[in-house]
Formats: structure tokens, sequence, C-alpha cells
């Protein structure tokens, strides 16, 4: 039942409603003017039918009211209520008029009108009871329900045979309006318990009981013996006009109810009725007052037999369903306590601990549910894929933390957290109350944005990137959260999966043009992406398939031109692009971690290569291979094994075999930096490649243990025309020598170019004036050229 008022116990408002301190000052009145004019029978009988007419009249307003403020479901009920106050005030108000006109004999009986419309009234109150649905959804508890009803009904119509019908002795003087009377009552009884007991009930207990104490009443007066029945005090006139005040006190009390909003005031369905055990008690009073005085003692006997059987059987009867209802109220406390676990156990499973917001698994699910929910199911459930085809939408970001882990590792895990709940804070301030936030795991958010197109969820990812950026305190530190956002559209036919696909391809990409900013995903991003998965699986077969290879490119000592090592090249050949050149697939090698087991690879094959070159040229000083190492590959626990492995095959010496890293990969790093003291622990020689291109501290040179620096190709290339290249190959030559570093200048093309580098210092030289990336082969001959000319000139 809805509210329509303040809340608050009904019972506190009884005594203020205006409504029913009418009713109760109408009562007292009539009862007062019954005793004042105690003995003139003609003028309390005009009385008790005037007062009928208010109290008939307050019924039928009430009934009309609660059809007006009542569930839907309930206003057939309280439109026959307020349809039997009508009749019942038609019918009582013709009967006043004509004893006030026509006197006649005393009578509380009404007249042929009067009996008419009274009969059409309870009638209309027995049919709205006995067909409010009854709740009852299985066979047992439709049969069991009729079971008790059907006892109340014989119950009730041995009463009214004896006691109407067929009276004692046959000296009832109005009998047909008493045996009508009578059953009315008791179907009004069994009806308005009815009401009261079912599941659902149209009305609050406390607003049935007046009304079926109404219909109690009605029925007692009707059959009490003696001066009850005559018209000599005034407390009959009282008893008489009780069951029209309590009938009309319900639907005014349900208001209340209904204004105050109290669902503990609503009625409770029992396991059992005592109904038809009262019935039963009723027909053994009846029984015993039908006896004929000089019955038989065999025949009282046996009565009282039966009687005591019946009320022990009754009796254990009830004592089970009295232990029932204990054992149901513990198993209610139990499954209460199991549901309350229940629904902390859902909660935990679908909110991230750490932040409250949604889970991953929560998150997945209600995406899932809005993608499958069927068109038109309302705005809660609306299908995104529907959705998209509505100027509003529907979208999804994903939000990434940038440099999360730099706040990990210098400030701790503890400062970590405490970041990650006021992000999320901050995330759910920034959108609205229908959007889903979600931690999918570590620094990783999203946003689910139904009804949202393109254009609002950016607007909603400017205000995230706009809230996040607002300085934080933590740990007397302030910190700065940056977020690089991805955007994707719902489009028909997508799925969940799809949705966070895109998202992550936007978000990357926004990584990857400087982050701290969202990008919205296009379909040229995942044609590159795909593109790219496509590298990736290929990749991951191109080992075992045998498409690698390695080529190398001398380094010559500039001094003589002599080949002095040879730094080794991947290549792949795949079988339908052709080569692939390096610079489109070791990129995504290190950033899927491919890089590895290719580097790995690599490692094997350069020393194999260099140890059979050593074979083959046993006499001579053997040619160090240099390998290059990615920043992966330098963080990767098992790198230093890796070399010793590769070593110990190839039986390659460990001075022969030079590890080219570049700044990057070893910049701020002290896994890498721990890696490369446990290389130069095996003896290997260590070279920074490409050195001056990174924005590297010059303290690099004292703490990072290489051996050589290896001078970029940028500052060689224009290094006879450009001063500026000059004077950092200078300084880099400078360097070097004073660390007591080899230096090696790459890209050497033009003769002038070496001599200007050899003037600088630099030691050895690489690039296509010597020799393109050749395999093996061409390394060979040309080592075996430079000794015959190392040979000739000895001679």
């Amino acid at each position: 039942m809805s509210s329509t008022g303040t809340a608050g116990r009904p019972v506190d408002h009884l005594r203020r409603d205006p409504a029913l301190r009418i009713l109760a000052g109408i009562t007292l009145l009539g009862c007062a003017l019954f005793f004042l004019f105690a003995g003139r029978q003609t003028l309390q009988v005009q009385i008790y039918w005037a007062f009928q007419v208010p109290l008939d009249a307050a019924l039928a307003l009430g009934g009309w009211r609660l059809r007006r403020l009542a569930h839907e479901r309930y206003r057939r009920f309280w439109t026959m209520i307020g349809f039997a106050g009508g009749s019942f005030t038609v019918g009582d108000t013709y009967h006043f008029l004509s004893v006030l006109i026509s006197p006649g004999e005393p009578s509380l009986n009404g007249g042929l009108v009067q009996t008419v419309f009274f009969t059409i009234g309870m009638s209309s109150n027995v049919i709205a009871c006995l067909i409010f649905p009854q709740g009852l959804r299985t066979a047992r508890e439709r049969f069991i329900f009729w079971l008790d009803a059907t006892t109340v009904l014989v119950g009730g119509g041995v009463v009214a045979w004896c006691f109407a019908v067929n009276p004692l002795g046959g000296a009832h003087g109005d009998r047909i309006n008493a045996s009508l009377t009578a059953a009315l009552v008791l179907v009004a009884t069994f009806s308005a318990t009815k009401v009261a007991l079912i599941k659902d009930p149209p009305m609050a207990r406390i607003a049935a009981w007046p009304m079926v104490s109404a219909a109690m009443v009605q029925g007692v007066s009707t059959f009490l013996p003696g001066h009850f029945q005559t018209l000599d005090h005034a407390y009959v006139y009282a008893i008489r006009l009780l069951p029209s005040v309590l009938i009309a006190l319900g639907p005014w009390i349900q208001v209340i109810v209904l204004r105050v909003g109290d669902p503990r005031y609503t009625a409770k369905r029992r396991p059992y009725s005592l109904l038809p055990y009262g019935m039963i008690a009723i027909t053994f009073v009846v029984f015993f007052m039908m006896l004929p005085v000089n019955a038989s003692s065999q025949l009282v006997g046996a009565t009282i037999g039966v009687v005591v059987i019946v009320c022990l059987v009754a009796g254990r009867q009830l004592v089970a369903f009295h232990d029932n209802m204990n054992l149901i109220g513990r198993l209610d406390v139990a499954l209460g306590e199991l549901r309350d676990q229940e629904i902390l156990l859902r909660e935990q499973a679908s909110t991230d601990g750490l932040t409250g917001l949604a889970n991953r698994t929560h998150f997945s699910a209600e995406m899932v549910r809005l993608l499958d929910a069927p068109a038109g199911s309302g705005s809660a459930s609306m299908r995104l894929a529907d959705a998209c085809d509505l100027d509003c939408g529907a979208s999804l970001l994903l939000i990434d933390l940038d440099d999360f882990k730099t706040i990990n590792d210098t400030m701790g895990h503890a400062a970590g957290d405490a970041l990650l709940i006021i992000v999320a804070n901050r995330l759910r301030a920034a959108v609205r109350a229908d959007d889903l936030v979600c931690r999918l795991g570590g620094d990783e958010f999203a946003v689910l944005l139904p009804r949202t197109g393109p254009d609002g969820a950016g607007t909603v990812a400017e205000n995230i990137l706009r809230g996040l950026a607002e300085p934080i305190e933590l740990l007397q530190h302030t910190v700065v959260a940056r977020a690089s956002v991805g955007l994707t559209a719902a489009r028909a036919g997508d799925d969940p999966s799809t949705l966070l696909s895109n998202a992550d391809i936007a978000m990357y990409e926004a990584k990857r043009r400087g982050k701290g900013m969202w990008v919205a995903y296009t379909d040229e991003m995942g044609a590159r992406i795909s593109a790219e998965a496509v590298l990736i699986r290929e990749m991951g077969q191109a080992i075992e398939a045998g498409e690698f290879t390695l080529v190398y490119q001398p380094i010559v000592r500039l001094a003589d031109g002599v080949l002095t090592s040879v730094e080794a090249l991947i290549r792949w050949n795949h079988p339908t692009r052709g080569t692939v050149p390096p610079v489109e697939f070791i990129p995504v090698a290190e950033r899927t971690g491919q890089i590895v087991a290719i580097g790995r690879w690599a490692l094997q094959e350069a020393c194999r290569q260099g140890a059979a070159w050593m074979r083959e040229f046993p006499g001579a000083v053997p040619l160090s291979v240099g390998v290059n190492v990615a920043g992966r590959q330098l963080r990767d626990p098992g790198l230093v094994a890796d070399v010793t492995a590769a070593l110990a095959a190839s039986g390659l010496p460990a001075a022969s075999l030079t590890i080219e890293v570049t700044e990057t990969a070893v910049l701020d790093d002290e896994e890498s930096h721990a890696t490369m003291l446990a290389l130069r622990g095996l003896g290997v020689k260590l070279a920074l490649d490409d050195f001056g291109t990174a924005a590297s501290s010059l303290g690099l040179l004292l703490t990072c243990p290489v051996n050589t620096l290896k001078l970029d190709r940028s500052f060689v290339e224009s290094i006879t025309t450009v001063g500026r290249q000059a004077a950092v190959a200078t300084a880099v030559s400078q360097m070097a020598a004073a660390l007591e570093f080899s230096s090696v200048a790459e890209g050497i093309e033009t003769e002038e170019q070496q001599e200007v580098l050899r003037s600088l210092g630099y030691q050895y030289g690489q690039g296509y004036l010597y020799s393109r990336p050749a395999p093996p082969g061409h390394i060979t001959a040309l080592r075996a050229d430079d000794l015959g000319r190392v040979a000739i000139a000895a001679t």
C-alpha cells in the first residue's frame, strides 16, 4: 500500500482524526438519547433509525474515498463497499422517514424497502469479500482454505437453522427477517475474516477487525434471548446500533493507515486459522442448547464424550500448530540471517573492496544485461545497441592512470591505495547518477554511459580529466593524478568484449600521443590494431618456422680499416609479406614481451656464428659479436642465464660477445643496472648504443657498467657540414677517452666522414662505407681479405 502522508503509527492518529471524532460523537449522542428517553419506545425507534443514516453515509463515503486512495487492485473491493454503504443509506433513510411520518408499532426491524436495500448492500459486501483474490497458489492451499470456509458456513448454517429458520418451539415473531439477517451476518463474518487473514488484504488488520466485529455483534444481537429481543431497555438500542458504528469505522481507519503509511499494521497471514475451531465450539454450544430437557443420561454422556474427544483432538492440533509456528519462526530468523549473508556476499562479489566501485564481474554482467535487454524495456534497461540508433546513444570510457607505478615505487603501496580511493571518489563526482563506474583492476577504471553519444561522452571525459588534475595531498606530498582515457560509442551488434577492446585501443592511442588526454576510437585505429594482432600471432610462430635470420654489419678499426667486430641485426623473412623491416615488428615485440624469446634466439644464433668464425680462422684474434638487447630483456630475470647458456653451448669466449643496449633501456632502472653488472661479471662487454639521442644524464656514464660508446648516426650524417654535430661528436669522443671507453661512430658512408671522425679520436667505425648488413658468408670473405692483407703486410 502506498503512503500519502507522513509516517507514524496509525493508532497515534486515531484520537486526532476528525472523521473518527464525528463517528464517536454520533454514537455517544445516540446512546445518550436512548437512555434519556427510556420508556418512550416510539421516540427511541425514531432516534435509532435517524442515527443509522449518518453511519451508513460514513461507510459509503469511506469506501468511495478509498477507491481513489488505495492501490488499483483494491479499487473494485472498495467500490462495492461504498456501494453497500450507499444502499444502506437509501434503505435506512426511507425507513426513518416512514417511522417519522407514520410511527406505527415500535420495531427495530426494517420494512420491505429497507430489507431490500439492506439485502443488496450486505450482498455487495459479501461479494466484495468473496471475489477478492485469495493469493492461494497451490491446490493444497486452496483445499485447506475451502475446508476452513466450509466449516464456518456449516457452523453458521446450524446456528441460523436452530435460532432463526426453525427456532425451538417455533416462537419467533419475524422468522423470515431473522433468518435472512442471520444468514447474511454469518456469511459476512466469514467474508470479512477472510479479508483480514489473506496474504495481501485490501485493508490493514487494525481496520479489518472493526468490520469483522460488526458482523459478530449483529449476529449475537439477533440471537440474544429474553429482554434483548424486546424494546423495554435502552441498552438494546445501543447494542443494535453498535454494528453500524463498527462497520463505518473500518474504511476511515484504513484511510489513516494509507495516510500514515505504516506497513507494520498490514495483516500477516498465519499458517492456520482459529476460525473453524471457533465455529465448532459454537456448534457444540448450540447442540447442548437444543438437547431436550428430558434427554436420557446415555445421550448426554455420549454427547459429552464426543465433545471432549473433539476438543482434545483440536487441542492437540493447536499444540502442534503452535510448535510448527515456533519452528517456522526460528527458520525465518535463520533464513533472514542467510539472506543477509547472501546480500553481503553478493555485494562483496560485485564490489571492489578498496574503492567501493563496481568490480569487473559486476561491470561485465551489467554490460551484458544492457546489451541483451529487449528493446523498449525502459530507460534503465535500454539495449545499448538499440540506443545507438537514437541521438543519445551509449558510450564506454576506459581510464588508465598515467605513471601510477611511480607512486607505488616511490611512496609505497599504501599511498597508491589511498590515491586509488581518491580517484574513485572523483570519478563518482564527475559522472551522473545513472552512469556506472567500475574498477577493472590495478589502476584501470571504466565508466558505462547509457543514453550518451560521443559528444556527451567527450564532455564526461573532460570532466574526469579536469577533476583528476586537481592536486592531491598524499602522505604530506602534493601529487597530480593524470590519466589516459579511451572512448568508444556502442554500435549495433557490439558485445561487451568488443566495446572494451575498442576503448582499450583508444586508451593506448591516448598514451601514445602523450598521455593525460582522451581519444575516441576510430575504425582506422581498429584496422591498425587488427593488423598488429595478426603480426603478433605470426611473430609467435616465426621462430619455430625458421623465418628469422641474422645479418651482420662490420665494425672496422679506423686506424687501418681492419674488421674487428660485427653487429648482429635480425631480419624476418615472412613467407607471404617478404622481408619485414625491424622497425615494424621490434617495437611490437617489445610491447608484447615476445622480444624475450626472439632475443634469446638471436643471442644463441649470434654466439653460434661467432664461434664458427673463431674455428674457421683459428690463428686470428676472434671477431667480437655485438647483439642488441632491449629494455624488456634487461628486466627479464632469465637474461643472464640465457647468455651463460648461449656462451657455453657455442664455445664463444665471453670477451668476444658485446651486449648493446640503449640509453633509455637503462635509465633509472635498478633491475637493468643489476643485470648489466651480472653480465660484466661473466666477462661480457657492454656497449651503449645510439648514444646522444636520449634525454639522459651524463651521470649515467659514471654508473652504467659499459665498455663502449657508439655515437648515433644522426651526428655523423652531416658532420662535415654542420658545426654543431661536429661539436657533439667531439665531446662524445673526449668523454669516451677520458672514461677509457672504446668509441664507435655509426652511419659512416663517405671517406670524408671517416677522416673527420678518425681525426676526432674515434677508434672504430660502422656504416655503408664498409658494408651493408650482410649474411655470414660475406663477413667470412671480408675477414679472409683482411687477414690476407695483414699477412702480406707482415712479409
